[in-house]
C-alpha cells in the first residue's frame, strides 16, 4: 500500500434548508474530491435521516438536532458517512447518514483529502457491500 504526506483542505458553511448528505457529494464532485475524510462537522439540523446499525430502513426524526460527531471517507464511488446527533433533551442517537438531513441555521464542514490516493467502494465478497478500496493514483 502506498501512503502520502500530502494532503488538501477543504472547508465550507451550509445553510438553512440544504441536505447535508446531498451537499457533501456536490463538494466531493465539484472539487473531484478523489479520497476524502471528513476533519470536522458541526451545526444544527430540523430533520434528521439514519440508518442504524444492522437495520434496513431509514429512522427519520423531526425537531432541533445538534451534530456532536460527523465522520466518513469520500470518493468518486460514493460516501460512507455516520453522524450522531443531540436532540434538545441531551439525547444522542447516531448511524449512517443519509439523505434528508436538513440543516437549520448552518453547518460548518472541514474535509481533508489525501493526495495521491483514491477511494472507491467494490463489493467485498464476504459482506456483500460496498466496501473501501484504497489505490495509489500515482
Amino acid at each position: 500500500m502506498s501512503t502520502t504526506n500530502q494532503s488538501r483542505l477543504h472547508a465550507a458553511r451550509l445553510l438553512p434548508g440544504q441536505d447535508l448528505r446531498v451537499e457533501l457529494e456536490k463538494l466531493t464532485a465539484l472539487h473531484n474530491i478523489r479520497a476524502g475524510f471528513v476533519l470536522g462537522g458541526v451545526g444544527s439540523l430540523t430533520k434528521v435521516a439514519l440508518r442504524l446499525a444492522n437495520q434496513t430502513g431509514a429512522h427519520k426524526r423531526e425537531g432541533h438536532f445538534e451534530i456532536v460527531s460527523l465522520t466518513g471517507t469520500l470518493g468518486p464511488d460514493g460516501l460512507h458517512l455516520h453522524m450522531a446527533v443531540s436532540d434538545e433533551k441531551g439525547v444522542t442517537t447516531g448511524g449512517h447518514l443519509l439523505e434528508g438531513c436538513i440543516v437549520f441555521t448552518t453547518v460548518e464542514l472541514v474535509i481533508g483529502e489525501a493526495v495521491g490516493l483514491i477511494f472507491h467502494r467494490e463489493t467485498d465478497p464476504l459482506t456483500t457491500f460496498k466496501e473501501l478500496s484504497i489505490q495509489s493514483s500515482q
